[in-house]
């Protein structure tokens, strides 16, 4: 797995429309933010960030510079989740699911999840 940089909460947001479709353009993932905001040089700056970092690749053909992904979200997810683990929970993962169990409404699809993780790994799955 490829080392995942710190990534700021406004560069996911930019991130989450390349995941669901790329390649893109600035002036698409402009489009797709259309809720937000930020004016167009902001993605452009996120976009370029984010190249620089390694996350995004980009690719320019004569019509325009269109911008992929380079890291899945499922690796992003990984090195966020295990970060914010190790920095509010020092590193105890029993300690943020009891957290969270006793801290937020879980639906009965939730719960009966919970439960079938915690079957597999009692069985050493």
């Amino acid at each position: 797995m490829k080392q995942v940089p710190r990534i700021s909460e406004a560069e996911w947001e930019v991130l989450g429309i390349l995941w669901k479709k790329a390649p893109l353009t600035a002036a698409e993932v402009f489009d797709r933010l259309s809720g937000k905001k930020w004016k167009f040089s902001t993605v452009r700056t996120f976009l370029a960030r984010l190249e620089r970092k390694g996350v995004v690749g980009s690719q320019e053909n004569r019509f325009a510079k269109t911008y992929s992904p380079l890291i899945s979200r499922e690796d992003c997810v990984r090195d966020a989740s295990q970060s914010f683990l190790d920095r509010v929970f020092d590193g105890a993962a029993a300690s943020l699911l009891i957290h969270f169990a006793k801290n937020k409404r879980l639906s009965d699809r939730e719960r009966a999840e919970l439960q079938e993780i915690l079957a597999q790994k009692r069985k050493g799955k």
